[in-house]
């Protein structure tokens, strides 16, 4: 008998050990402010952070090809003299760079006045091909503001908080932002018949229903509200993982803020959006559809550690137990950027 379960233990040991191992994939999402150019400096800063992070893909929020100069063959260039090789197609509003092959790059929802963008690059990894999404989604109609006491198309003060679901999401849904979701949706649906691996990257201005919970309800301004925000929810129902909360579903103990980031470069005033409320959100997303051979393994926040709140550089909030990577020499934009590690098999 003893016989038998030795030869099963080593059985098993040896079929694990010839197992084919997974391949790293990191993936960053990375909203540049207005291509670096509101922060001094802000475009050295976006290639420093880049070489230090050395990141597989990379999809980017606030693309702009000022002067008639196209950002992200600028990138590249630049960032080849600095030793470190991208693919990357022109583009605006959303673009990517991907140190794998890119076979085609498209725009999935294109909108003329700059209400948010989703483009898509196909990227070939090994045997594998990756459906990548770069999504910038529409900036006003910002409903979490408005029970914190503020318009999300102004920023000007109202007369007091709005109280009511159904008000803050008829505001939200005023937005483009649903559409340019449900459009990427729509398209991934045949990228993964086609056996291609999805991906989603963006700043999406709009938080996450895991963010709005009973348990934060009564925290952060939230009012007392539970509140199903309409972009994760249709990414959620057609079966995407948030891979921030795949690893972290806590929001008290990980809320994961991305904006506005305490950039301690960057005059106070352009980071208070309202300042008498707590306008803390996590609105940058890294999304992915499940697969066989797909693992989320680690996730980071990169930026600065500290928040606004109440229109104050605040620190940490106690209690936090999010994990940062702290920038490399100029940060350059008021959001924080996160960086993910996935393993393909």
């Amino acid at each position: 008998m003893r016989l038998h379960i030795c030869i099963a233990m080593l059985a098993a040991v040896l079929l694990t050990a010839c197992q084919p191992k997974g391949k790293r994939l990191t993936m960053l999402q990375f909203n540049i402010w207005q291509a670096g150019t509101v922060v001094e400096n802000g475009y050295e800063g976006i290639i420093d952070n880049i070489v230090s992070l050395n990141p597989d893909l990379i999809t980017f929020s606030e693309v702009r090809n000022y002067n008639g100069v196209s950002l992200i063959p600028r990138l590249m260039k630049d960032l080849e003299a600095r030793g470190v090789h991208y693919y990357g197609k022109e583009s605006e509003s959303t673009g990517i760079l991907s140190k794998y092959e890119i076979l085609s790059q498209e725009i999935v929802y294109p909108l003329k006045n700059d209400r948010g963008s989703v483009v898509k690059a196909r990227v070939r990894m090994g045997d594998k091909e990756i459906a990548l999404y770069s999504a910038h989604l529409d900036w006003l109609n910002c409903a979490y503001y408005l029970p914190r006491g503020y318009d999300g198309c102004t920023w000007k003060p109202l007369s007091g908080p709005v109280l009511r679901v159904d008000s803050v999401l008829a505001d939200n849904r005023a937005s483009f932002r649903d559409d340019e979701v449900r459009a990427i949706v729509n398209d991934a649906q045949k990228e993964r018949e086609q056996g291609r691996i999805v991906l989603i990257g963006g700043d999406f201005n709009e938080p996450s229903h895991l963010d709005w919970q009973a348990n934060t309800k009564d925290i952060r301004d939230h009012q007392g509200m539970v509140i199903e925000w309409d972009c994760s929810m249709i990414l959620t129902e057609n079966g995407y993982k948030d891979a921030f909360r795949e690893l972290y579903p806590d929001p008290i103990t990980h809320p994961g803020f991305t904006f506005p980031g305490n950039n301690t470069q960057v005059d106070l005033k352009k980071l208070v959006w309202s300042p008498t409320a707590d306008e803390r959100e996590r609105i940058d997303f890294i999304y992915y559809y499940p697969d066989p051979s797909l693992s989320i393994d680690d996730m980071r926040i990169v930026g600065p550690e500290g928040d606004i709140l109440r229109g104050e550089r605040v620190e940490k909030e106690p209690g936090c137990e999010d994990l940062f990577i702290a920038p490399v020499g100029v940060w350059p934009t008021d959001h924080k950027a996160l960086l993910a590690t996935f393993e393909i098999k």
